[in-house]
């Protein structure tokens, strides 16, 4: 099993907020809610791992934990 990577891992982290920004450009408030809910199940089955999953939504529910 898993563990949860809360360390910063990511290249040009800023470029990549950009580029969610800009994924939701021209939405309105329930497409781009639609939008994170279609990426997150995207991004939940490109990890697979239900432990690291499990402990990635716990992390998300306790603001300043990433």
């Amino acid at each position: 099993m898993g563990e949860l990577n809360t360390e910063p891992a990511i290249d040009a982290p800023d470029d990549l907020y950009a580029e969610l920004l800009a994924m939701h450009e021209g939405l309105s408030k329930d497409e781009s809610d639609a939008a994170n809910a279609r990426l997150i199940l995207i991004l939940m089955n490109q990890i697979a791992d239900r432990e690291v999953l499990g402990q990635a939504m716990a992390a998300a529910r306790t603001p300043g934990t990433v």
